[in-house]
């Protein structure tokens, strides 16, 4: 009791020495809140009274100081204090902390450090030893630093770190620190610079920075460099690109990157953004005026007879209101090269292992809890030399819309209404020769000699050798149907599905048959301008009765299904040019779907057909399950719509284009946690041979990951496709230490063996065998391979990786090998750097000499 009356004693001593420095009211804890001589100072606000809690208050009227002692905590105007001792100089108006000391500012911005010399008000000072925390864990540290108007911190000879200091050894150099001569960070500018830094990593200086500054942890959007860019190409050289980011405003802004190229010049590149209140786009342009055009092929398998080429791009979206948006991502460039040639990013490129190509969009959706609707515009820009920009169609518009009504009263179940307008433009007519492309359009030579042959032909304009893939002229075609469907189960359990549908079509062709190879569709296609119509009523039931079954080791579903749609027959299957229904895969996802196994709207099934199979869902444990499916569809009146092929054969070589449809199975497979097998196929329906596989099988924890794929698909001639193709993908990855993983994957051809094979016999024939003995190559033969080592902490990401591509021209379209090693690393708050290297080689079409 006397230490505490003591205690609360000098706690008013101190509180009143302090509010007749200036300072505040300094108020002890516990039973000292009012203190006798402790008097608020008149107007002071609750935020800037002082709050003092110590083990105890030592007044020296000799030094003219008070002293705080033992666990110190001073609050005042947001900011806390923390040291084992702090004594207030009233003539010299200067805080002293020693020993452990601490503030802890409003934003949560922590500074340590063994000796605090400050002003009364905490602002301005000197500190030994500093340590800095930021609330974002980035650090600084210097022996000693100097904090001026309450905003700007000197650091000398500071050390900057965003990764978390080891906790067995803090004392060992971070993964990566900035040391400099001098750091200073400046609030008021929400800016930090480092005067004769070096980058170290572990310690070991890596990088000599005589100057250079960057936004602090409180900045989001702020003028100024960004990261550099670095590519090496050999039509292009070295370069690099400087980035500088405008910020204009807190709504829009400007970025200008200039990247200096050794063989080509400059290539300008501009990007504005810019956030409205209901949405926000973007306008991106690019530029160069060549120097070295002979790096690149001739007309018309390159740009090497062009001066200035570049590219704009533009994407945006805005909200109406809450259900109703419109926007557009478009992009278009002076040559079909240019993104690849100069690595240009567009966010409209769509690329597959045959096709390249920049899809631009305009759009308008509108969105509800039972309706969609979708209208929107297509421009396709081909990207390599094999596709003819004048078989492309220009889609305007494609509109969809979908209506659903749950129970409606007069009938119960759903009822769906779903309407479709297209009307799409092509200048020439697409055409392919099946069973093998050997006939090409335009055959030449270029202005360097180079010889070509390119745009897909035929050398029989016939029906049994020749697909036309879009007519050249007008097309369009309106869609509106209606249907219904309903459940009822009865009292033993069975399921029982009646479904009811009416869609009627109405189409509008005017092909073109002058100019380019137009006119020889005629000898396929009906090519005068007609309008027509068809209508499509079906009536269809499903039956389904589900078996349960409960078992010491798990819970077993077995569900018959069988499904009867009757329609009549399809009309003006060779009539229609088939544009979105080209694309028919039968399998377990469409074996029971109701309104047609047709991907489009172009095609559409007619005539009578039944659907059976059985269902088996199972649940093992607490994490095992398994799942399955197996069936067959029939023909069973009527004309089989897959029996009959339109201008590009679909349906033929499908597996539903005879009375009894081939085989579909699919079965998936978890036997414990992070394991799972898959598997689909579809089988012959008298031999049971597959002619189609598919089947995977992934094993993922947080040290392991792997993954293993295969794909097996018979050749299809009807369609264009006479061999078969066939590939096995290995693919994994495992953390070999801390933060640090390792992967690798690898893709199997394991059907080029054959054709390597086909090919010499068929030269050694024709006496032009380019080698005299029969190749005698592995059915394990590499299509592509890739390894890539990832290093991710919480202030540093490092990845490097190289991929293989072999050259195939059959399979991948290349000529040679594509081999490119990828760098990136990224230091947080710092920025990152990244490079690709291509290490040789050219794809075919890419344009490069």
């Amino acid at each position: 009791m006397a230490r505490f009356a003591t205690a609360t004693a000098l706690a008013s001593s101190l509180a009143y020495m302090l509010t007749a420095g200036g300072i505040a009211v300094a108020q002890a804890p516990a039973a000292a809140q009012n203190p006798a001589g402790a008097k608020p100072q008149a107007g002071a606000k609750p935020q800037e009274r002082m709050v003092v809690d110590a083990r105890e208050l030592v007044y020296d009227k000799d030094n003219n100081t008070v002293s705080a002692v033992g666990d110190v905590q001073i609050l005042y105007q947001g900011r806390t204090i923390e040291a084992d001792k702090v004594v207030y100089d009233r003539a010299s108006k200067r805080v002293i902390a020693t020993g452990n000391a601490r503030i802890t500012e409003t934003n949560g911005t922590v500074i340590t450090g063994d000796h605090f010399n400050l002003t009364d008000d905490f602002r301005d000072g000197f500190i030994d030893s500093l340590r800095v925390v930021n609330p974002d864990k980035t650090r600084f540290t210097a022996p000693r630093a100097e904090r001026t108007d309450g905003e700007t911190f000197i650091f000398d000879k500071g050390i900057y770190t965003a990764c978390e200091p080891c906790k067995d050894n803090p004392e060992r150099p971070p993964l990566w620190q900035v040391r400099s001569a001098r750091i200073i960070h400046k609030k008021s500018e929400q800016t930090i610079y480092y005067e004769d830094a070096r980058l170290e990593f572990l310690g070991v200086p890596m990088a000599y920075i005589p100057y250079m500054s960057g936004p602090d942890s409180t900045v989001k959007r702020k003028s100024g460099f960004l990261s550099p860019k670095f590519l090496n190409t050999g039509a292009l050289g070295y370069g690099v690109g400087l980035p500088y980011f405008l910020n204009l405003a807190p709504d829009y802004d400007l970025t200008i990157t200039p990247t200096y190229l050794s063989r080509q010049g400059l290539l300008g590149q501009v990007e504005w953004r810019q956030r409205l209140v209901n949405g926000a786009y973007k306008i991106r342009a690019s530029g160069i005026f060549q120097q070295e055009q002979s790096k690149f092929l001739a007309t018309p398998l390159g740009a090497g007879d062009k001066e200035f080429r570049g590219s704009i791009e533009s994407n945006g979206k805005f909200y109406l209101n809450p259900r109703w948006s419109f926007g557009w991502n478009v992009a278009m460039s002076t040559d079909r090269w240019f993104y690849k040639n100069y690595r240009i990013t567009n966010e409209s490129v769509s690329s597959t292992t045959y096709l390249q190509e920049s899809i631009s969009t305009v759009y308008l959706n509108g969105q509800s809890e039972t309706a969609w609707f979708d209208m929107r515009g297509y421009y396709f820009q081909p990207l390599t030399s094999t596709d003819w920009q004048k078989q492309q169609p220009v889609v305007l518009p494609v509109i969809d819309y979908d209506k659903r009504v749950n129970k409606p009263s007069f009938l119960g179940g759903e009822l769906t209404f779903n309407a479709n307008v297209t009307f799409l433009h092509r200048d020439a007519t697409a055409y392919q020769q099946i069973p093998n492309q050997n006939t090409y359009l335009v055959s030449g030579t270029t202005s360097s000699g180079t010889a070509y042959s390119l745009y897909d032909g035929c050398a029989v304009y016939q029906k049994s050798t020749c697909l036309v893939r879009g007519l050249a002229g007008n097309t369009a075609r309106a869609t509106a149907e209606v249907s219904w469907r309903r459940n009822f189960i009865d009292p033993i359990g069975q399921v029982w599905t009646p479904y009811a549908s009416l869609r009627a079509d109405v189409f509008s062709i005017n092909p073109s048959t002058s100019g380019y190879a137009n006119a020889n569709a005629s000898t396929i296609a009906d090519t005068s301008d007609e309008m027509f119509g068809r209508a499509m009523p079906a009536i269809g039931l499903m039956y389904r009765y589900p078996f349960v079954a409960k078992t010491s080791w798990g819970t077993h579903i077995i569900e018959p299904v069988a499904q009867i749609i009757a329609r009549p027959n399809e009309t003006s299957s060779l009539r229609v040019a088939n544009e979105d229904s080209q694309s028919l895969v039968f399998d377990d996802t469409n074996l029971f779907e109701w309104s047609s196994k047709f991907s489009g709207y172009d095609r559409l099934e007619g005539g009578t057909r039944a659907n059976v199979g059985a269902r088996y869902t199972g649940r093992f444990g607490t994490d095992g399950y398994a799942n399955a499916l197996f069936g067959q569809s029939y023909s069973i009146g009527g004309r089989n719509s897959f029996a009959r092929g339109d201008l590009v054969n679909t349906g033929l070589d499908s597996g539903l284009d005879t009375t009894r449809s081939d085989y579909v199975a699919r079965a998936q497979i978890s036997p414990f946690k992070n394991f799972v097998l898959t598997g689909a196929a579809r089988l012959n329906e008298s031999t049971f041979e597959a002619q189609r596989i598919d089947a995977g099988a992934t094993y993922t924890n947080s040290i392991f990951t792997a993954t293993i794929g295969y794909g097996r698909y018979e050749p299809q001639p009807d369609l264009g496709i006479p061999r078969r193709r066939e590939g096995l993908s290995l693919n994994g990855s495992v953390m070999v230490a801390q933060n640090w993983r390792v992967r690798a994957g690898v893709l199997f051809d394991l059907d080029k063996y054959k054709y390597d094979r086909e090919v010499w016999r068929a030269s050694y024939a024709a006496g032009t065998a380019t080698i005299a003995t029969y190749p005698n190559t592995s059915p394990f033969q590499t299509a592509s391979t890739s390894f890539g080592v990832n290093y991710t902490d919480e202030c540093t990401i490092f990845d490097v990786s190289y991929t293989q591509n072999y050259a195939d021209k059959q399979v991948s379209g290349t000529t040679k090998d594509t081999r490119t090693i990828m760098f990136k690393l990224e230091l947080k708050t710092l920025g990152q750097i990244t490079y690709s290297q291509n290490l040789g080689g050219s794809s075919t079409g890419d344009g490069v000499n």
